[in-house]
């Protein structure tokens, strides 16, 4: 584990206690699309990656950071991590923005953005020799991808994943890797084509709805 990382735990960890704690700190921190849009808060933008709902979420996100983060650090250092976690940070959270921006009411948590960013620059970087859950990096991107493509399009009442954001954050860590580490991507080409099919199906959709 990189100082790197373990700095942006510490913290979170700190973060996401008061937050546990203190409701108005809670809710003048988390991504709020009205106080954004309304009151011009884009810190929260950042702040609300520092948040979560509870020990298990924050565990979850740290736990996937902890396992990924070396690798993305062993390829571009600790400046290239920290650009790829709050890249994938803001572009996850401003997805969501431009999703929701009808929706005042919509409001998000968690550094799952970010964390995917990670994950999925570590994914492009071997897509074949990197295991995910038992799979190869490369089909668990495409499975996760249209997962979350599938959710986002068709919602579901029990669901309060942020997929926005998710898909956000991971294409962000997936771009890093085409102007980062250019020739590890065209080796790659194939395998990052396929996990891409998803995020470009989504867009078709997302451009022919905005022409109506």
């Amino acid at each position: 584990m990189t100082l790197a990382g373990l700095v942006i735990i510490a913290i979170t960890a700190i973060f996401s206690y008061r937050g546990f704690n203190e409701p108005l700190f809670f809710e003048q921190y988390k991504f709020s699309v009205g106080a954004i849009r309304q009151k011009r808060e884009y810190y929260r933008l950042i702040s609300s990656g520092f948040l979560h709902a509870d020990w298990m979420h924050f565990i979850f996100n740290m736990l996937s950071l902890y396992f990924f983060q070396g690798i993305v650090s062993a390829a571009f250092g600790a400046g290239g991590f920290l650009i790829i976690y709050f890249g994938s940070m803001l572009l996850g959270n401003a997805f969501s923005l431009f999703l929701y921006k009808d929706q005042p009411w919509y409001s998000a948590i968690g550094a799952s953005g970010a964390v995917s960013g990670v994950i999925f620059a570590a994914i492009a970087l071997n897509p074949d020799g990197i295991s995910v859950n038992f799979l190869p990096g490369w089909l668990f991107g495409t499975l996760y991808f249209s997962y979350s493509v599938y959710m986002l399009l068709r919602p579901k009442p029990w669901d309060n994943l942020g997929h926005s954001a998710h898909l956000g954050g991971a294409v962000f860590g997936l771009v890093y890797i085409f102007i980062a580490a250019t020739q590890s991507a065209i080796e790659n080409g194939l395998y990052l084509i396929i996990m891409l099919i998803p995020i470009l199906y989504l867009a078709y959709i997302l451009f022919k709805n905005k022409r109506r």
